[in-house]
């Protein structure tokens, strides 16, 4: 997504460029996953490019097939293929005499002025290792390497995981499985929304008039951002209070006592990324699912041998175990000025400027990078508006102002030490294992409110960066 906003964007300012794609198309995570049930549960249509919306949407929520089709189309529609080297994963970037040489796994190497680093977090699968999982005899893998030849209708399956993901897997694959075994180790908050559909007459009216879709646009914005990204930063807001309240209510809809016990969880609402679904308590309750909360002891040939002694017998294993969120562009090798190596800098945890810079690395600018908003909003709005501070940056360059830029190291340790101090506050810090957090314990994301962040990224503040 952030790829081909890039492209798209240097076009505008006719400066040419080279997109390097590790798979064979474009979509991002909507190429990596593609499992029974996916759809994005951020409003379909703030989930667009503000400059090539989609009034086709038939859903306030996509479907994921449907998501990745509008990336293709928009990267076909503005050139973003013909620019495209598909399956060349860059493995090493390094900055040498005012410029960065690039090389690539399949051999190809050049030379290029700046670099735009829109590599996205959710595509390195978390495979956890489970003794004896090489022993299975059914059908094994991740929910983002989904194998579409292995048949699921009458069959016994199991997913490992209780994220949006298992969520969505538990809604699709109920009704089509003999037995759906989930297995929880630790149990989420559920926000309800139902998917409202748009009718024909809703799509013939946005067509006719953009604005109307603009004006639907806001209202989805305001309503997420008033409510939702104000009440993960402040813990005591009336707004968590009242999204606590609704998801407490939704809980309560699990007919069963000890299953609306064991779906509880021991933390604060928002403190894990909220699961948005309508379906899933529903889906659990099903007389063929059962939620397995005794730890995983091993995998056996047959299926998975629970701490309580049980063997849950499989013909299908799924692992809904996320991803491994703090990668960022690695496992590409960036070298910067002075033969500074990014995995040196990164090594106590990612750290970038505004998330989009990163001292003694000059024209290297990262898109969603380190500490970025992220939470149930729209990360193309937020790529949107690090594109445009990045270019105001290129910008300089190209008129001769300077031939380098990058933070200087005082204006990134300022900004990553009131980021910590703002995160006391925020629901992330009030107890829970969550991807939000990095090793240490500080959540690895925004942590003033999404105002500041449109207003930090509106310009940029030259006297924090340096410049050659």
């Amino acid at each position: 997504m952030a790829g081909i906003l890039a492209a798209i964007k240097l076009r505008d300012r006719g400066i040419e460029c080279d997109v390097f794609e590790k798979g064979d198309g474009v979509g991002g995570t909507w190429r990596e996953n593609t499992y029974p049930g996916l759809a994005c549960d951020v409003a379909a249509h703030w989930y667009t490019y503000s400059f090539a919306r989609n009034p086709e949407w038939d859903s306030l929520m996509a479907e994921g097939k449907d998501i990745r089709a509008y990336f293709q189309r928009v990267a076909h529609d503005f050139g973003v293929l013909e620019r495209t080297r598909f399956n060349s994963e860059v493995t090493e970037l390094r900055y040498r005499e005012g410029a960065w040489d690039l090389a690539c796994a399949n051999g190809y190497e050049g030379r290029y002025d700046f670099v735009i680093a829109a590599t996205g977090v959710l595509h390195h699968p978390n495979i956890p290792q489970f003794e004896g999982i090489e022993t299975f005899k059914g059908a094994v893998f991740h929910s983002a390497r989904w194998d579409h030849d292995v048949a699921l209708d009458g069959k016994r399956i199991g997913v490992i995981g209780t994220g949006s993901t298992a969520a969505q897997l538990a809604t699709a694959l109920v009704p089509r499985a003999k037995r759906f075994d989930l297995f929880q180790r630790t149990a989420q908050w559920v926000l309800p929304r139902d998917n409202v559909p748009y009718s024909e007459e809703d799509k013939a009216r946005f067509r006719k008039d953009p604005e109307a879709l603009e004006a639907l646009i806001r209202e989805l914005r305001a309503k997420t951002l008033e409510g939702f990204a104000t009440a993960v930063i402040d813990v005591d807001s009336p707004e968590l209070a009242a999204i606590e309240q609704i998801c407490r209510e939704n809980l309560d809809t699990v007919k069963d006592p000890e299953l609306r016990r064991r779906l509880t969880p021991d933390y604060r609402v928002a403190c894990k990324r909220l699961v948005i679904s309508s379906t899933f308590y529903d889906a659990i309750q099903q007389p063929n699912a059962d939620l397995v909360t005794s730890p995983i002891r091993r995998i056996e040939p047959t299926g998975v041998r629970t701490a309580d002694g049980a063997l849950h017998d499989l013909d299908v294993l799924v692992l809904a175990t996320g991803f491994l969120v703090d990668r960022f562009i690695r496992p590409t090798r960036v070298v910067g000025r002075d033969g500074i190596d990014l995995d040196d800098v990164w090594a106590d945890g990612p750290l970038a400027y505004l998330s989009v810079s990163v001292p003694n690395f000059p024209n290297f600018f990262l898109l969603n990078g380190p500490n970025s908003p992220i939470g149930n909003f729209s990360l193309v709005e937020v790529a949107q508006h690090q594109i445009e501070y990045i270019m105001q940056l290129i910008d300089g360059i190209r008129c001769g102002e300077y031939s380098e830029v990058s933070a200087t190291p005082e204006a990134m340790h300022t900004f990553e030490a009131e980021r910590c101090e703002a995160a006391r506050k925020t629901v992330w810090v009030t107890g829970c294992d969550s991807w939000y957090l990095d090793k240490n314990g500080v959540p690895a994301s925004w942590t003033f409110s999404y105002d500041r962040f449109v207003e930090e990224t509106a310009a940029p503040r030259m006297e924090d960066f340096e410049v050659r």
